[in-house]
């Protein structure tokens, strides 16, 4: 049977796991715009880590920054110069 430790070490690889695919997604897009929101689930993911490790410091900080600041200044800037990323 599952004791707390073990779900939450679970959990924690659960999430690390979403992340590294949320990473992959967000490296392999040409749409700008999905890949700011497949890189703000990643910093969700890596914020219920902290949570799980009993830093809450640290995820106050990490989800005002990683999911409120920083989309917001690269949705801005992807206004600028276009939603998709052209190869060439």
């Amino acid at each position: 049977m599952m004791d707390y430790v073990d779900l939450v070490f679970l959990t924690m690889g659960l999430l690390a796991l979403s992340s590294v695919l949320f990473t992959f997604l967000t490296v392999r897009t040409k749409d700008l715009m999905y890949a700011v929101i497949y890189s703000s689930v990643q910093s969700v993911a890596y914020a219920l880590i902290y949570f799980l490790l009993l830093a809450p410091d640290i995820v106050l900080v990490y989800v005002a920054v990683a999911v409120g600041i920083y989309p917001l200044v690269i949705i801005l800037l992807i206004k600028k110069v276009g939603r998709y990323e052209v190869r060439v």
